[in-house]
């Protein structure tokens, strides 16, 4: 063979043999989830995922959502144990799995009340030492986004006034906050997992359930009820966290990747919230759902307003983070 054409065809021969070693570089990290594609915590994780592999070719974040490995607890405690590298729940399980008091902020009832306030809350200081506060459980925390406001939903006819909540077994989340909360307004809490509501509307287990618009669609709960009240008694945050150890073990481009991409797509993923609400309430009302205002807002409020203090006092995130809420709302 002449030499020059020796020469190209081990050249060639070696940029193929390079290709499958340099792709085999790459880091595969898994990211789970609970939430259905139609969920805004779908458009969460698929948000960082864009940013992340925008950001750096080292990592490609593949994501397992829809409960394929696990609701909320699950893939949060598979994050822990490093079974699953990263994970997507609600910021209402850390205070539960992780011990992690101070995420009962985002869900104080009535301190902040707009989109607009929540994105710059969920991006503020003290967010991010929350996020930060997750390093001594194994977590290393990196966004927070957010699932919409929760209203309330009834399989019964419309509750418009306070009397309407009377003995109504409502679905929480079983935590003490949620619980707090709607004992004071006389409704008869239950604890149900996310992914037994339907089943538990349509079997009569539960009366109503407190609810994000967005999960009342994606959740296909349209189906079993039809009166929705807009209570909006706080937000529902989420936070997505990796594992400790595996994010330490991550190039320091990638690290850098991960952490710029979770700050950054916050306010953005909020205001994408904001405008789904909108559409999702449209695409409700056109499957028949009965949207009405809540007559007694100003007494709901006054009701839970103590729940709040009692919070305040449990950490001192909490108080930083009531205490910028309130001079953001200007209250």
């Amino acid at each position: 063979m002449p030499r020059k054409l020796f020469m190209l065809v081990a050249l060639v021969a070696a940029v193929g043999f390079a290709a499958p070693a340099s792709a085999a570089e790459k880091i595969v990290l898994r990211l789970a989830h609970g939430a259905s594609p139609l969920h805004p915590f779908n458009e969460l994780v698929e948000m960082f995922k864009r940013s992340v592999e925008s950001k750096t070719d080292t990592v490609e974040i593949r994501i397992f959502g829809a409960r394929q490995l696990g609701g909320d607890k699950q893939v949060l405690e598979g994050s822990i144990a490093g079974t699953i590298d990263c994970s997507e729940a609600s910021s209402v399980l850390y205070p539960l799995v992780v011990k992690k008091a101070a995420f009962d902020a985002l869900q104080l009832p009535y301190l902040v009340n707009s989109y607009d306030n929540l994105g710059k809350m969920l991006s503020s200081e003290t967010a991010m030492k929350m996020l930060a506060s997750l390093d001594d459980v194994g977590l290393k925390g990196l966004s927070i986004g957010e699932a919409g406001q929760r209203h309330f939903l009834n399989r019964n006819g419309a509750v418009q006034t306070l009397a309407g909540f009377k003995g109504l077994k409502t679905r929480i989340v079983p935590v003490p906050l949620h619980k707090a909360m709607w004992e004071a307004v006389g409704a008869n809490p239950v604890g149900i997992a996310y992914g037994e509501v339907y089943t538990s509307m349509q079997t009569n287990v539960i009366d109503a359930v407190e609810f994000n618009i967005s999960s009342i669609e994606s959740e296909n709960l349209f189906e079993v009820a039809k009166d929705v009240s807009l209570t909006g008694h706080y937000f529902w945050p989420g936070v997505i966290a990796c594992n400790k150890a595996k994010f330490d073990s991550l190039p320091a481009e990638a690290q850098k990747a991960m952490i710029d991409s979770g700050r950054q797509i916050i306010e953005p993923h909020v205001a994408y919230v904001k405008r789904h609400e909108k559409d999702a309430i449209a695409r409700l009302e056109a499957k028949g759902v009965k949207i009405y205002p809540f007559d007694d807002l100003a007494q709901m409020q006054a009701l839970m307003a103590p729940i709040v203090e009692t919070w305040t006092a449990k950490d001192p995130l909490i108080g930083e983070y009531v205490a910028a809420a309130r001079k953001l709302e200007g209250k």
